[in-house]
């Protein structure tokens, strides 16, 4: 279980998967025990925005300031394309956002 975790869903309202990102981070979260962490949602509306938040496409997940399926290249109001073993998608899987919540765990003992 993680102490005080930071989540931000950084997204453009036309992107047309934060919702599932969303939907899949409050189930990793209950998954590795952190049910009710909040996931602080911001919109990102302009490319001056995107360029001033290291914006790399929509849905970015940060967790604890850090991309939770990063590094990645290129900021800009785009949708964001992730690996999934299944092929392209357009937001993590659950799997990879339950490593990335590890990974932070991992970190917060250091």
């Amino acid at each position: 279980m993680l102490t005080a975790v930071d989540i931000e869903l950084l997204y453009f309202d036309d992107c047309p998967n934060w919702q599932i990102a969303r939907d899949r981070i409050a189930e990793a979260l209950a998954e590795t025990g952190n049910a009710g962490t909040p996931i602080v949602l911001r919109a990102i509306d302009t490319p001056d925005e995107a360029e001033r938040e290291a914006f790399p496409g929509s849905p970015t997940i940060r967790i604890d300031g850090v991309d939770a399926c990063g590094p990645t290249t290129g900021v800009g109001l785009t949708c964001r394309v992730y690996h999934t073993p299944d092929g392209p998608a357009g937001a993590p899987t659950v799997t990879d956002l339950v490593a990335a919540l590890c990974r932070a765990e991992l970190r917060q003992r250091r």
